[in-house]
């Protein structure tokens, strides 16, 4: 069977190799839409991208993570060291939800899921945080961080649920979802 990934992101296609199959890499080209909680942005647009890709005789796999503020809103990604600064501060000694929506299609049969992993992190360390944004890696991550970044880890006191899916898919699931509908 032939998984098309309708992103660009290279953590994605590292995660989804993991499932042995024959990968083809193809981003959905899409407006993100961004809905009032995270469950439901989240959930639209893994349906958008997996339903912007032709599945060319196999599964299209749509994905997209969705990190929420203190107060359980969705956080984006950061547009400016300013806006990084302020969404890893709100983080900061307490606990946030990541969720991960999966939508796979084949064209004929399309089925949908989300994982959520709960992260706390340590108490706002200035240092640290300002240190990890000039690295440049949160920008290009919902929550303006990614749980592998080395220069994050002291910051991460716990992870409660999937680490992939904090890296931004769901391997486990993937791979059920896969197994029980598409193969």
């Amino acid at each position: 069977m032939k998984l098309i990934l309708a992103s660009a992101s290279p953590r994605r296609a590292e995660l989804v190799r993991r499932l042995g199959l024959a990968v083809v890499i193809r981003p959905a080209d899409v407006g993100e839409v961004a809905l009032g909680d995270c469950e439901s942005t989240a959930a639209a647009n893994a349906r958008l991208k997996a339903l912007a890709v032709d599945p060319d005789g196999g599964v299209v796999l749509g994905a997209d993570t969705v990190v929420s503020s203190a107060d359980g809103s969705p956080l984006g990604k950061p547009r400016s060291e300013e806006d990084a600064f302020a969404m890893l501060k709100d983080l900061c000694g307490r606990s946030h939800t990541v969720v991960t929506a999966v939508c796979l299609t084949d064209g004929k049969k399309t089925v949908e899921a989300a994982e959520k992993t709960e992260v706390t992190f340590a108490p706002f360390d200035e240092a640290l945080v300002r240190a990890y944004i000039a690295t440049g890696k949160p920008f290009d991550k919902a929550g303006g961080y990614g749980i592998q970044d080395e220069e994050l880890a002291p910051l991460v006191e716990k992870i409660t649920g999937d680490y992939d899916n904090v890296v931004g898919l769901p391997v486990k699931l993937v791979g059920r979802l896969l197994w029980e509908n598409f193969l």
